[in-house]
């Protein structure tokens, strides 16, 4: 009986507090509903909340020392938003806007097709006129002088100068086009100064339903510097929009380079913002409800002075071989450079000329400058040192010398005759006695490296035939792709009967001796000769080739190597390649290095280049036949004792590969830190490798 009193007790004593919390909501709800009612319903009529997005910045892309090259800078961006206020009004403020916009220097939309003084159609033909009278329902035939009375008549602008009344058209014309509302602006201007600004800030109450937007837009701080490295961003179009989440239809992605390999890195995340309004469109407060966090940064492997350097030495080199200055005039206008740290594989500079102005592709190129990019025959846009394969010509002797002292078939001290005229085959000549009448005589493979005997390979691909050739070109990664994480890389192609097994062909005697001194259908990038010369030169150990060096995030932390390399693998479609070691040994190495070394001592063909050079290197000239042209090549490595740098310099039709090693001394000379001035008198005989 007492634990039913307990139980009553508690029972009641609850019902008392839910008929007091209850008694307590009755009360308030009166309180708000009749008692300030009125006084609520009227702040909330008074009232309008707006969100809009608060655009990321894009992650910075830096050379490897920390120099910022494609970073961002603001960008303000004016727009409308339909207010409460009468058609009066409306037009004093959009006037008003527009005369500080003018007195600032601000450009702004303006699509209504009427000048004025005189007043006449904007569009040049009769057709163009009638189409646009047809879609804004105006009678055909109408002059110029009607539409625009029409317009102001539309607009109840009959107060205002014919000058007032016509910008003003100029903007309620594209609201009526384009729409707006109290949730969606229309874009007065995309672009508007900071002292314009400063203004429509300060005097906000003057102009209802204007607002200021601003974003981040990608800003190339170094002009063209390694424009083919970076890529650009343009805004996205509608398959890109399809394919990728997380992007509005005004974004901006990467549509080559670095800022399309990085894309998903790059970008950053979108924030809210949350903007109040009085009834008449003024601002009356503004909140972030959702931060914006920028894009992650990547680091590459590019040193920009060195970059620099390569930039300004090959544009230089190219001018003078068209204008003489080696003592013949050629017309070239085309030309690339690699430099590799030849111990990691690490891209230092990549160099392709003509290059191009990444930011003039942010807001869209204009047509005179595309087509002037895309000229056919000089591709502003073409990458040459991964989108392009040529003819290596001497430069690839270094390969045969290997393959020949690695399978016995030469000796290191070796003699072989250079008759000038080769006794086998369809009995080909050497450049030298073409250009001199006589052959080089006897010399070893060293020396043959120095004076880039042709006779000399000859009997060297007679000996190891083609198959070995092949081998160990694949070995040093010739006609494969080295895996950049650049896109539009191109395997190039190897001579062999490999190739010719594939096309169904027949391979002669005569196609050996054409592909060991790098002729047939011998093609490579320039980049693969790089990590060959680097190959050569770190003691025949395969080189991964790399232009990133880090990925930093928001937090300034490094997202993890293989997760990087797995997204870019898969997105540029990179299959891993092996390669069997063919464990070169040392003394054959130091053997071909010898000879290389020679070539920029007294009697190679590279010494009047580098015979004050401070620094000893290993090089190679090379000229190869392309059709009606002859295109240049130096490769070389540097210091000789202990390499760190291989550089690969090739201009196309530059005829000599001696012309080329003035941009490999000059490039060495920015990378080790050297003052040394190219002496632009220097004259040498020339001489052609074919």
């Amino acid at each position: 009986m007492a634990n039913l009193d307990k139980k009553n007790v508690r029972y009641n004593i609850l019902s008392i507090v839910v008929y007091i919390i209850g008694i307590i909501l009755i009360i308030q709800l009166f309180n708000l509903q009749i008692v300030h009612g009125e006084e609520y319903l009227e702040t909330a009529n008074s009232r309008l909340t707006r969100e809009t997005t608060i655009k990321a910045a894009r992650g910075n892309i830096l050379d490897c020392n920390g120099n910022i090259l494609a970073g961002n800078q603001i960008r303000y961006s004016l727009k409308i938003y339909k207010s409460k206020i009468d058609e009066t009004n409306l037009n004093e403020s959009i006037l008003n806007t527009i005369n500080i916009l003018e007195a600032n220097g601000d450009s702004y939309n303006d699509d209504f097709p009427i000048n004025i003084n005189p007043i006449t159609f904007k569009y040049q033909n009769q057709d163009s006129i009638n189409n646009w009278m047809k879609e804004n329902d105006l009678q055909a035939g109408t002059s110029a002088e009607e539409v625009l009375n029409y317009y102001i008549k539309e607009y109840n602008l009959q107060e205002y100068s014919l000058e007032d009344a016509r910008k003003i058209i100029g903007i309620r014309y594209g609201i009526e086009k384009n729409g707006y509302s109290s949730m969606r602006g229309y874009e007065i201007s995309s672009n508007i100064s900071e002292k314009s600004v400063a203004q429509f800030e300060e005097m906000n109450n003057n102009f209802p339903g204007i607002d200021i937007d601003y974003r981040p837009i990608r800003k190339y701080y170094y002009g063209s510097l390694a424009s083919h490295t970076l890529g650009y961003v343009g805004k996205i179009d509608d398959d890109e929009y399809k394919n990728n989440e997380g992007y509005d239809l005004d974004d901006y992605i990467g549509k080559t380079g670095i800022e399309y390999v990085c894309e998903k890195y790059l970008k950053g995340t979108d924030g809210i913002k949350q903007t109040d309004m009085s009834i008449d469109g003024t601002t009356t407060g503004e909140y972030i409800t959702k931060e914006a966090i920028a894009g992650s940064d990547v680091y590459l492997t590019i040193d920009a002075k060195v970059q620099q350097a390569a930039e300004q030495s090959l544009k230089t080199n190219i001018e003078k071989i068209n204008t003489g200055g080696f003592g013949e005039v050629r017309k070239v206008d085309s030309g690339c450079a690699v430099v590799l740290n030849v111990k990691t594989g690490e891209v230092i500079a990549l160099v392709s000329y003509p290059d191009f102005e990444p930011q003039l592709f942010v807001d869209g190129i204009s047509t005179e400058k595309w087509n002037e990019y895309t000229q056919e025959g000089k591709s502003a846009l073409l990458n040459r040192t991964i989108q392009s394969a040529y003819a290596p010509g001497s430069i690839f002797k270094m390969v045969p010398a290997i393959a020949g002292l690695e399978t016995n078939k030469i000796t290191k001290d070796e003699l072989i005759n250079c008759e000038g005229i080769y006794s086998g085959g369809h009995h080909p000549r050497c450049w030298y006695y073409t250009t001199y009448g006589k052959g080089h005589g006897y010399l070893t493979v060293s020396q043959a490296i120095q004076k880039s005997c042709n006779c000399y390979f000859y009997e060297v691909g007679t000996r190891i035939g083609i198959e070995t050739i092949e081998e160990y070109a694949r070995y040093f990664g010739l006609g494969q792709k080295t895996n950049i994480e650049l896109p539009g890389e191109i395997s190039g192609t190897l001579a062999g009967k490999t190739l010719y097994d594939e096309l169904g062909e027949t391979w002669y005697y005569g196609n050996t001796l054409s592909a060991v001194i790098g002729q047939a259908e011998n093609n490579f990038t320039p980049l693969q000769m790089a990590r060959y010369i680097a190959m050569l030169t770190n003691g025949g150990k395969q080189v991964d080739i790399t232009i990133i060096k880090d990925v930093l995030n928001n937090n300034g932390e490094s997202i993890n190597k293989e997760e990087i390399e797995k997204y870019i693998n898969n997105k540029l479609g990179i299959e891993a390649t092996n390669r069997e070691d063919l464990s070169i040994s040392k003394e054959n190495l130091e053997t071909v290095l010898e000879g290389m070394q020679s070539v920029t001592e007294e009697g190679g063909t590279a010494y009047s280049i580098f015979r004050d050079f401070d620094i000893q290197i290993g090089g190679k000239t090379g000229s190869a036949e392309a059709g009606d042209k002859t295109n240049a090549w130096f490769v070389g490595f540097a210091p000789y004792e202990s390499p760190e740098i291989a550089v690969v310099v090739f201009v196309e039709n530059g005829s000599h590969g001696y012309y080329t090693a003035e941009v490999t001394k000059e490039i060495m000379e920015a990378y080790f830190g050297l003052n040394d001035e190219i002496d632009e008198n220097k004259t040498v005989e020339p001489y052609v490798e074919n």
